[in-house]
């Protein structure tokens, strides 16, 4: 199963980010020194994945400017000789291929991936949720691939949650076969505290067989006229041709204001130049709080 399309979801408003994001995307807020979409492409061209298909929106142009040249800004970081940073927005430009499919309506992450189906056509891809970040000592989404290449099968990413906050996720039913991977006998989204199957919730990492298309494309549209990702992930656990596995790694959710400050202090700590007086000042606040 050779895998190089990766789909990334863009177009979505990001309300849970207001009001920072009112004319800023939020795959565009800063962690650290970097925008949130630049994590989330690194992830996937250091998983081999050489394709990029945002699924976006048209007044996120921003995100597709970013990974292209930016000729005024390198002219004057080369007359400033100031060839470390000319390298590093370089480097963002040819990271990967992009390709920008446009969303008219937002009506689900199913319907996101069903906006790319002239580009993935009969091959298998991945998707990742923009605004999750996964890191570790292997890239997220490397994780799946190579449980997809392995057993020729649809593999979603899981991480468990604690008991009182399944109803945010959805949450499968399944049976492990091998450590950390299980078969995946249902999805229930975001289940009632105390009604879920277990806690392994979906966390935004998805490797996809192209037979997930057609299901898609005969799905009846939900609650507010949206196709959504899980009943057609459905379709494939009853058909016994789903699997999850249980990722390794930290995890930020960008939308989530305590999960976006946190990745900001974790990224900061591991530069040599800031480790030691951020530390200090963090100490400091949490001294007088």
């Amino acid at each position: 199963m050779q895998i190089s399309k990766v789909i990334i979801p863009v177009a979505g408003w990001g309300t849970r980010s207001l009001p920072a994001t009112k004319n800023i995307p939020k795959e565009m807020l800063p962690i650290y020194n970097k925008p949130v979409v630049q994590y989330v492409v690194e992830e996937a061209m250091y998983s081999g994945l050489t394709d990029v298909v945002f699924i976006n929106n048209r007044d996120k142009k921003i995100i597709e400017d970013h990974f292209d040249y930016n000729l005024a800004l390198e002219i004057v970081l080369e007359r400033a000789g100031k060839t470390g940073l000319l390298e590093e927005v370089r480097k963002v430009a040819e990271m990967v291929n992009i390709i920008s499919v446009r969303q008219k309506k937002q009506l689900g992450l199913g319907h996101a991936v069903l906006c790319a189906k002239e580009v993935v056509k009969n091959d298998p891809f991945a998707v990742m949720v923009g605004d999750d970040l996964m890191f570790g000592p292997d890239p997220g989404i490397k994780q799946l691939l190579d449980v997809a290449k392995d057993e020729k099968l649809s593999v979603i990413g899981v991480m468990e949650v604690p008991p009182d906050k399944v109803n945010r996720y959805g949450i499968i039913d399944g049976d492990e076969f091998a450590p950390g991977m299980y078969r995946v006998r249902d999805l229930v989204e975001k289940p009632k505290v105390g009604e879920a199957p277990s806690r392994l919730a979906i966390v935004g990492r998805y490797v996809l067989a192209p037979e997930i298309i057609g299901h898609l494309e005969t799905q009846e549209p939900g609650h507010g006229g949206e196709i959504q990702l899980t009943d057609a992930l459905k379709e494939l656990a009853r058909s016994n041709s789903l699997l999850a596995v249980r990722m390794r790694g930290q995890r930020f959710d960008a939308g989530d204001w305590v999960d976006y400050l946190t990745a900001n202090i974790y990224f900061a700590l591991q530069d040599d130049q800031l480790h030691d007086d951020l530390k200090m000042r963090l100490k400091d606040f949490l001294q007088l709080h």
